[in-house]
């Protein structure tokens, strides 16, 4: 896996507080979803890269590995020093792989609904069959090249309280289409573990302080997920977000700084 060749994310600072995160957000978003948590959380400042073909960050170039490409800029976006990580969707799974690559760099971690699939598929395969079924839309939509009805269906799929589509603004429907056409490029990442995170001494060994999370209205495979993550990791505890679904950090940002708080607290 290669990483694209001089690309630099665009990186939006939120809050002024003295304890500094690196806050990763899910696909079809960008660094300032973080802000209501970090509103919610003042004792923190969240460095929050764009990854690629989202935010203000440069487009993907459809060559180089997604996932190496935003995995790559995100170490490079941490402090010397170690700093709490907060990583959401596939945020989460780039937060993941920094814990195991580069433990050092980590104080804590916190992941909310990491789409780790490759557990799922270890664990609960009927579970990740129904998920299946309910990306099929999606999956017709990319491979028709439609990506504005791939990004709906996409984020109907992952969001099942938002707003109708027609309702969004125009410019909020256009960051979503452009982002889309990265997907198909993380599935070995998430399907097939293509970073070996399962392997014998990557999660089992990781040994940071560490809070999985979800929403009450998760999809069966991502509780599949965050059980397995806590089965698998020797340091990680599960909480759930009562009434939220897969979008909490955004949806319920007090809820969520209510449950990390007490991990944050950790000095």
């Amino acid at each position: 896996m290669t990483a694209q060749q001089g690309f630099t994310p665009q990186t939006v600072t939120l809050g002024d507080g003295p304890h500094r995160a690196l806050a990763l957000h899910c696909t079809m978003a960008f660094g300032g979803a973080w802000a209501g948590l970090s509103k919610a959380l003042p004792s923190m400042t969240f460095v929050a890269p764009d990854m690629p073909s989202h935010g203000r960050s440069p487009d993907w170039d459809e060559v180089s590995s997604f996932g190496e490409t935003v995995f790559q800029a995100s170490l490079a976006a941490m402090d010397d020093g170690p700093m709490d990580v907060v990583g959401h969707s596939f945020g989460a799974m780039i937060a993941l792989r920094l814990a195991v690559e580069a433990p050092e760099k980590l104080r804590s971690l916190t992941v909310i609904e990491p789409v780790f699939f490759a557990i799922a598929k270890a664990d609960a395969p009927e579970a990740l069959e129904e998920q299946a079924i309910a990306a099929g839309p999606f999956g017709k939509a990319m491979e028709a090249g439609d990506f504005e009805t791939a990004a709906r269906t996409f984020n109907r799929m992952w969001s099942n309280d938002a707003p109708p589509w027609a309702s969004l603004p125009e410019r909020t429907r256009a960051a979503m289409t452009r982002a889309v056409h990265v997907v198909p490029d993380t599935q070995d990442f998430l399907f097939e573990d293509s970073a070996g995170m399962l392997a014998a001494g990557a999660l089992d060994a990781c040994t940071i302080p560490t809070l999985v999370v979800r929403g009450s209205l998760a999809h069966p495979a991502i509780t599949a997920v965050n059980d397995g993550l806590v089965a698998r990791m020797p340091n990680a505890t599960s909480a759930v977000v009562e009434g939220a679904g897969h979008m909490a950090p955004i949806t319920h940002p007090l809820d969520v700084a209510k449950i990390m708080a007490p991990l944050l607290a950790r000095r």
